[in-house]
């Protein structure tokens, strides 16, 4: 489509979390630092959360490219597994034999053999798990259990867990208390500071190959940021759809009119816009209500 007009050679603003246009906003950065941290100081469970789009998944992926070699690592990004499917999905990424008819007993059995041999290799083991917010009690009641191997001094495992706000609650559930009180390390993540947002943009345009200046206008980029509250998923779908609309115009800038075209075009933000105005009018009501009050 407009590859070519814009001198790119992939589209900039894919909804995949591809680690080449990973972008180190605040938040990212602070969270893969703690990520690191939690890893390197052998903690047992670490949880990082963020709403739908804020960049889980790519920050997942990144964390696996900066492991060091020895890190032996099972990336489990399908939560709908029971305990015992989660155990045969470890045994697997870790290259244990076992045979179908394995009980419960006989998985764990093998998986500590297997675990006690990274251990005297020398390497660390690392279960990043996302999506947890979907998975089952008692899947999770299981994964803390393995988390229970360790030989005198470590852990023979370490489990990261990603998941959406609704993860909290999920991990206040009495049946599954001993887990969160097994987080060593957490945080949450957040969208992208006004700040960051012309740097992001213009990253992602020279990754995919742009050699010129910005692209997006200054009014351009305060319709973005404001239509998708700094939510890396939606800035990419309106900045696509916006480069879309300069293209079909044959404009090589992204204008306030692209970026109004491409929100009429996406639902869900147009829907952010509504909750945007609707706390708006609250503040304007709450506010001439509280000047009215002082004038009587």
């Amino acid at each position: 489509m407009y590859l070519q007009h814009f001198g790119l050679k992939e589209y900039p603003f894919s909804i995949t979390p591809d680690t080449s246009f990973y972008y180190a906003t605040r938040s990212l950065q602070e969270a893969l630092n703690t990520l690191l941290i939690a890893i390197q100081s052998g903690e047992g469970f670490v949880k990082i959360t963020g709403e739908v789009g804020t960049g889980k998944t790519l920050l997942c992926r990144r964390l696996l490219k900066a492991l060091a070699p020895n890190c032996k690592i099972a990336f489990i990004p399908n939560p709908y597994l029971d305990p015992h499917a989660l155990l045969m999905t470890l045994a697997t990424e870790f290259g244990v034999a076992f045979k179908p008819d394995f009980t419960h007993h006989d998985m764990i059995d093998a998986l500590n053999r297997k675990l006690l041999t990274f251990a005297e290799e020398g390497r660390h083991v690392v279960v990043c798990l996302d999506e947890v917010q979907a998975m089952p009690l008692e899947t999770l009641e299981a994964l803390r259990l393995l988390s229970n191997l360790e030989t005198e001094k470590h852990k023979l495992l370490q489990v990261v867990i990603f998941g959406q706000p609704e993860l909290e609650q999920r991990l206040s559930h009495p049946s599954i208390r001993q887990l969160r009180q097994r987080i060593g390390f957490e945080y949450q993540l957040k969208g992208l500071q006004w700040a960051e947002l012309g740097f992001y943009l213009n990253h992602r345009m020279h990754v995919a190959g742009y050699q010129g200046g910005m692209v997006f206008t200054p009014a351009s980029m305060r319709l973005l940021y404001r239509y998708a509250n700094g939510i890396p998923r939606l800035l990419n779908i309106l900045a696509h759809k916006s480069l879309l609309s300069a293209f079909g115009r044959g404009q090589q800038g992204v204008s306030a009119e692209d970026v109004r075209a491409a929100i009429m075009d996406t639902q869900a933000s147009v829907k952010a816009q509504h909750r945007w105005l609707e706390h708006g009018l609250k503040w304007w009501l709450t506010f001439h209500t509280a000047i009215a009050g002082l004038g009587r």
